[in-house]
Order: structure tokens, then sequence, then C-alpha cells
């Protein structure tokens, strides 16, 4: 039996069995699991389960796994229990009319505090339903199954780096063959980066993916050269992302408006001939040249912001991530991101907003260390942290930080600070990048590069993730609780229910 299956089973088991799941849905680091019998999960066991990072119990079962690992024991889930896997981006539930969210100050286990944190991240949800918001997650849907390809073409674009630097110093002649193959791998996919996304789009708004696909792909083709538009040639690859994106959704409308009218008898013919013959011609003599105009200008402020605005940058984007990703404005980024690494070969943001992660878990720690006598918290914080070092952050968010409010703020002051770090080096010249989107923490240390080479750039990411960890210890510790507040953490509320169901045992009967 393959790791994955006896995990899966194991799941399955402390959740009620097959008979008792009736839906499961997956997001980039946990499953969602809807559960027909509340009475028949055993949480305590769910929590054992070594390869478990956290759990937050309900009606719908929270149960945090990390990125990868998910998606396949999602897939073993479905298999065991023969119910369809749904892709989710958000794990929260909406919010019941006129529900109130449990006293972080009256209930500090583990259990309170992780019920509180899907609390606030079902209203949460809800506050997002607005029509920009889910424009702005339908835009993240797009670029989100694009991570993987990122990671791994940006893991060889670095390797390949090292190399070739070794080589020109004499010191690995035998990999002079190797780096070419090396670099075909690492900027294959970036050379076609906008098929991908336009076939993405087209399918997230309603088109035929392959029309999408058909439309982007003028873009990169080298025969747009030959193209003028207001007096001046088209470059391949001009637009990059951001005309894809733009083709594909217009070949998505046009698509369906052909649809409607179109006879059935010759649509094969008539709908994707006039999808790709109207939506080219816009991407060519429209697009391309407004999402080039707007592509070069993300180039131009991503790196003034930083070189320019330096410490002060860093730390406002720093600190004020994880706020952006409350109000689910985070997933604008995606594609600012993904023009950057088209650019330039990475992207200067994400090593700063990775710095919030930092915050947390200097966060948490400082909380562990404050709730001597709470077991349960304590317990749920050891079993977080090592995912919150390598980049998954939702359970250090939702089950402790957050929840208890004020920490939550100086987990914060932690990610400016360590933003501000990064942010006063690239000032300098140090300019710190990640070759792809997705990991953080001690897992983007694979994808760090820089103008000044992936050693220095290393240094002062890791400088930064230093810096974060200190300032958010130092702060939740001195600053992140009230007298009142303290005094309810440090408290197990296990061994208060003991003592006070033994007192009553033990009371003379009247």
């Amino acid at each position: 039996m393959s790791t994955v299956t006896a995990l899966s089973r194991q799941v399955l088991d402390a959740l009620g069995g097959a008979d008792n799941i009736h839906d499961i849905e997956n997001c980039m680091t946990r499953l969602r699991i809807g559960v027909r019998n509340t009475d028949a999960v055993d949480v305590d066991a769910l929590k054992a389960i070594p390869k478990v990072l956290g759990v937050v119990p309900g009606p719908t079962m929270q149960v945090v796994l990390g990125p990868g690992l998910v998606d396949e024991v999602a897939g073993e889930m479905g298999r065991l229990t023969q119910v369809t896997v749904t892709e989710g981006d958000d794990p929260g539930t909406p919010a019941s009319a006129g529900s109130t969210a449990p006293d972080a100050t009256s209930a500090t286990s583990a259990e309170a505090l992780a019920a509180r944190g899907e609390h606030l991240k079902a209203e949460r949800k809800a506050r997002n339903e607005t029509p920009v918001k889910r424009l702005l997650r339908r835009v993240a849907n797009i670029f989100l199954p694009l991570i993987p390809a990122l990671i791994a073409c940006g893991i060889i674009a670095g390797l390949n780096g090292v190399l070739l630097n070794l080589t020109t110093r004499g010191i690995t002649p035998w990999a002079a063959g190797i780096t070419p193959a090396l670099a075909a791998m690492a900027n294959g996919f970036m050379s076609l980066i906008a098929v991908f996304v336009g076939m993405n789009a087209a399918k997230e708004f309603g088109g035929t993916p392959i029309l999408g696909g058909a439309v982007a792909a003028i873009i990169p083709f080298a025969g747009v050269a030959k193209v003028t538009v207001l007096g001046q040639a088209l470059a391949p690859g001009q637009g990059g992302v951001i005309g894809a994106l733009f083709a594909a959704v217009l070949a998505a409308f046009v698509e369906r408006w052909c649809r409607r009218w179109c006879p059935r008898s010759i649509a094969m013919l008539v709908v994707p001939t006039v999808t790709v013959l109207v939506a080219g011609l816009v991407t060519l003599y429209v697009f391309m040249t407004l999402a080039g105009w707007i592509a070069g200008g993300i180039g131009v402020a991503a790196n003034g912001l930083l070189q320019t605005g330096g410490a002060p940058a860093g730390f406002v984007l720093g600190g004020l991530f994880l706020p952006l990703v409350m109000f689910g404005l985070h997933q604008a980024l995606i594609p600012i991101h993904t023009t950057l690494i088209a650019q330039a070969g990475y992207t200067i943001l994400l090593p700063v907003l990775a710095m919030a992660g930092a915050g947390q878990v200097g966060a948490s720690v400082a909380v562990y260390m404050r709730a001597k006598h709470n077991r349960s918290l304590r317990n749920t914080i050891t079993s977080a942290l090592p995912a919150g070092l390598l980049g998954v952050g939702e359970p250090l968010i939702y089950g402790v930080t957050l929840p208890l409010g004020r920490p939550f703020v100086t987990a914060c002051i932690g990610g400016a600070f360590g933003g501000g770090f990064i942010g006063f080096f690239d000032a300098l010249g140090t300019t710190v990048g990640s070759t792809a989107i997705g990991p953080s923490g001690w897992a983007l240390f694979p994808l760090v590069t820089g103008d000044a080479g992936m050693g220095a750039a290393a240094l002062v990411y890791g400088g930064g993730l230093l810096v974060g960890y200190l300032t958010g210890w130092a702060a939740t510790y001195f600053f992140g609780f009230s007298a009142e507040a303290l005094a309810a953490l440090d408290t197990d509320e296990l061994d208060d229910q003991r003592a006070d169901l033994i007192g009553r045992e033990q009371a003379p009967q009247a």
C-alpha cells in the first residue's frame, strides 16, 4: 500500500468512513470534506495523523495537508469514496446570518481558536463576494494551474545558472554540454506561457480552451514582426501574458455570441473561424500594443518601487500583504508576478511579500512561549510550525494568530520589518527575486536569484526571514497580549474541566 493510500485511509477512517462523506473539495493546502454525521468524526484521531498539519472541525471538515500532498490525497479519497472531487480557491464556508464568532479571550483552546479562525474566514469570504473580487478569483483560477510548471522551470533555471557560472570559471567543464539542455527545459514553457494562459482563460470564461490557445499563440509567433501598428512593427511576445489574457477572454465572448445565432449545421466551421479571425485581428492591432504598454509599465513600476523606495517600500509591502490576502486583493498580483518573470526571469515582489509568513512564524513562537500551560494550543503550534517555515501559513494564521487578534497585527509588523530589510538591499543594488510563484518561506530558497547572483540574493532573503522571525516574535511576546488575554491564554482548559468535574464528584451530597 502506497504512503498516499495509507494516509487517505487514515483520514477516511477518522472521518467516520466512506459512507459518512458526501463532498470533497481541495484547494492548494487543504481538503474541505462534507460529512453527514459530525458525531462519527474522531477529531483527535484526525489531528494525531502525522501528515495532517491542522484540523478545523465542523459539518465541513477542514484537513490541512500542505501543497502537493493535498492533491494526491484528494484524488485517492475520491477513488476510495467514489465521490467527485471539486477544486476550490478558498476553504471558507459562508457565514450564517446572525452568527457570532467565539470570544478569543474566554475560549483559548486549540479547538476554540480554530473555530473562531474558521468563522473569521467565512466572514471574509462573505465580504469578498463582490463583482471585482469574483473577477480577481477568476484571474487567479487562470494562473494557479501554471504554478507547478513555473516552479519546475524556475528551479531548473537556477540550477542551470549555477552550472553556467562554474563552467565559465573552468570548475565544471563537463557541464558545457548539459547547460544548453537545461536552458531548453527552463525556457521552453516560458516561451509558450501565453498559449497556456489563453487556454485557461477561455475555459474560465466559458469558451473552448483550444480556441483561446490558438488566439493567444499569435503573441509569441515570430511572424508578428511583419505586422505594423501605429507605424511600428510588433515584436514577438509583445504584451505577454496580459495580452494573452485579453485575447482569450475576447475569444470566449465572440465564440459564445457566435453559437447563439449560428445554425448547428454549419457551427463547426463558422464558430471557430469567426472566433479566431475576430479575436486574432483585435489581438494584433489593439491588444498587443495596449498590453505591451501595460507590461512595460508594470516592470518599470515594480523595479522603481523597491530601488527608489527602498526600505520604506518593502516595509509597506511586507506589512500589508496579509491584510491584502484577507480582503482577497492579493489575487491581482498573480498576473503581475507572471509578467515580471516573463520580462526579467524573476519577480522582485514575491520575496518581499513572503516576509509576511516569517512574521507569522515569529508571532506563533511567541504565543507558544507565552501559553506555557495551554497544551492544546501548544500542540497545534508545534504541528503547524514546520509547514509555516516552508511557506504554508494557513494553519498558523487561522488556527493561532488571527483568532487571537492582536498577535495577527504583531505578525504583520514582523512581515513589515522583513520586507523593509529586503527593500533596503534592493535600493543598494542587490536585487532579490523569485523565478517562480507559489512557494515561500524556506521553500523559496531554490528559486531565489537576482542581479548580484543567486548567492547574494539568498543571503539577503535569508536575512529578511531572520528579521521577520525575530521582529514578529518580539512584537508578539512583549506587546501581543493584554493582561486579561494573557491570563486566559496561559491555561489548559481541559485541566480546568477535569478539576471542575472532580470537584463536583467529591462535593458532599445533599
